[in-house]
């Protein structure tokens, strides 16, 4: 096993505008399949790091804040983005990422049912839920026959990121991180940067309420997506690109 950093990219280098994408738990920078073609095809260059714990890239330290750390490679040389967007654990790990963004450079933010705050009892029913998972990885058939919504190749690739992930990712995940609550990184958006809150729906197995999400504060919106489940990058990838303020057409 082995931390060395490790990606997934989309689209050309040489690209005008660049996104980066950060999983969630028991995911993979493979996950973003589907959204990252989409981007691509609107001219970004993508980028998809790995986060430390997935993909066999084991450490000891599981905080969000060392999970941010450690993308810090991607952020060298002056090395913007346009597009950030962080689903589920990697909401609150981009939003971690805030300080290391350039102070000039336009930035949008966008999370997708992001988990900002778990209580302790949704902890273990998570951490059991999880550990089931990685114990007992499903085939791909297993998740289509759950998820309808689903293509084949986002079952398959989900049934790869549980694979690559272990029992002491999980509860170095959760145990590392108590209590569970990062909403606050949200009151202290820089002036450079606008973040949208994508929540899926409540009556769908979402994780973030909207009474999560701080109110009143510049340069945030939030939003629910009716009958859309946790999955927002499988369910509805065009939902994503939607908030994405792209370059207008030249006349």
């Amino acid at each position: 096993m082995h931390t060395s950093i490790s990606a997934s990219q989309w689209g050309s280098p040489t690209a005008s505008r660049r996104a980066l994408l950060i999983h969630g738990l028991t995911m993979s920078s493979n996950s973003w399949e589907g959204v990252a073609q989409l981007l691509a095809a609107q001219g970004f260059f993508v980028v998809a790091p790995n986060l430390l714990g997935h993909t066999w890239r084991r450490g000891t330290d599981y905080r969000v804040s060392t999970l941010a750390e450690d993308l810090r490679p991607y952020f060298v040389m002056d090395t913007t983005y346009d597009i950030i967007i962080g689903h589920s654990l990697g909401g609150s790990v981009t939003l971690s990422l805030l300080p290391f963004l350039p102070k000039t450079k336009e930035t949008t933010v966008i999370l997708l049912d992001p988990a900002l705050e778990i209580t302790e009892e949704r902890i273990k029913m998570s951490t059991n839920k999880h550990l089931k998972e990685v114990a007992n990885v499903r085939a791909a058939e297993e998740h289509m026959a759950e998820n309808h919504a689903w293509s084949r190749r986002d079952c398959v690739l989900r049934a790869l990121g549980i694979s690559m992930c272990d029992r002491t990712v999980i509860e170095g995940i959760f145990g590392h991180n108590k209590p569970w609550s990062f909403s606050g990184l949200l009151k202290n958006i820089p002036p450079n940067v606008k973040i949208t809150v994508l929540a899926s729906d409540p009556e769908c197995g979402a994780i973030c309420r909207l009474e999560h999400v701080p109110r009143d504060v510049e340069r945030l919106d939030a939003r629910v997506l009716t009958n859309i489940g946790h999955w927002i990058p499988y369910e509805r990838p065009d939902a994503v690109i939607d908030v994405i303020p792209l370059p207008k057409a030249k006349l």
